[in-house]
C-alpha cells in the first residue's frame, strides 16, 4: 500500500510540475514571442523525413504589421465570438456536434470539396492545441487543452493571443504564419493584403495543406464569398 501510495504521490507531483511549467511558459509569453510550438516542430519531423525536399517559411511579423482585413476574415471564418467569450464558445461546439452528427447520419452528403468534421474549437483552443500539445485525440489531452485555454484567455491579452495565432497557424505544407503565406499565395506583405485575399486565406485554415493543392475548388470559393460578407461584422478585440 505505501508503495503504491508513493508512487501515486510522485504521478501527482510529476502532474502538478507539468502544470508550473506551462503557466510560466504561457506567462512569458506575454512578452516573449514563441519560436515554434509543438504542432510545428511535428511537421518540422515529418517533413525532414519525408521523401519531398524539405521547406519552412515563417516570418514573425507583429500585430500592427497584419492586414485588418486577415484578422476580421480569419474570427469571421473561425471563431466570430473570439472577442467576447472567455476561450470556449459551448454554443458553437454543441452546433458543431449536431452538424457533424447529421452528416454521420448521411453519408451520402459527405464529400472532398469540404471539410467534413468541424471541432467548434475557439481559436484560443486551437492555440492551446498547437502550441503545448501533441495531435492525439483523448480524454486527457481534451481536458488538458481546456485548460491551457484558461490559462491562455487569464494570462494574456485577446490581441497577444491573436497575434500568436496568427503567426504560428498552419496555411500550407512548411507555411505557418500569416506574413509567410501572404508571400506565397499572393505575393505580398501580410500587411498589404486586400479584403477578398485575406478572406481566401481564412477559408483554407480548417484543411490548409487540402486547399493548397485544390486552389480552384468550388467549396473555397463560394466560402470566401460568404466569409467576405461576414467580415464588416467581424469584432476584433
Amino acid at each position: 500500500m505505501r508503495a503504491l501510495l508513493r508512487w501515486l504521490a510522485l504521478v501527482l507531483c510529476a502532474l502538478l510540475a507539468l502544470q508550473l511549467f506551462f503557466v510560466l511558459r504561457i506567462a512569458a509569453m506575454a512578452v516573449l514571442d514563441p519560436q515554434s510550438t509543438t504542432f510545428q516542430r511535428s511537421e518540422a519531423w515529418a517533413l525532414a523525413t519525408g521523401e519531398t525536399p524539405f521547406a519552412w517559411r515563417q516570418q514573425w511579423v507583429p500585430y500592427d504589421q497584419i492586414s485588418e482585413h486577415l484578422k476580421r476574415a480569419v474570427i469571421a471564418a473561425e471563431d466570430d465570438g473570439f472577442a467576447l467569450h472567455a476561450g470556449v464558445d459551448w454554443q458553437a461546439m454543441e452546433r458543431a456536434w449536431q452538424r457533424n452528427a447529421r452528416l454521420a447520419a448521411q453519408p451520402e452528403r459527405l464529400n472532398a470539396r469540404a471539410p467534413r468534421i468541424r471541432g467548434g474549437s475557439t481559436i484560443t483552443q486551437q492555440l492551446a492545441k498547437n502550441l503545448l500539445l501533441s495531435g492525439e485525440r483523448t480524454l486527457v489531452r481534451k481536458g488538458q487543452e481546456m485548460l491551457l485555454t484558461f490559462l491562455l484567455e487569464r494570462l494574456l491579452t485577446k490581441q497577444r493571443i491573436l497575434e500568436i495565432y496568427l503567426n504560428n497557424v498552419e496555411w500550407g505544407s512548411g507555411i505557418f504564419g500569416a506574413e509567410a503565406a501572404a508571400r506565397h499565395y499572393h505575393r505580398k506583405s501580410a500587411r498589404q493584403l486586400g479584403p477578398a485575399e485575406a478572406a481566401r486565406l481564412a477559408v483554407m485554415l480548417p484543411a490548409p495543406k487540402r486547399f493548397e493543392q485544390q486552389p480552384g475548388s468550388a467549396y473555397l470559393t463560394g466560402r470566401t464569398r460568404l466569409i467576405l460578407g461576414r467580415m464588416r461584422s467581424a469584432q476584433l478585440p
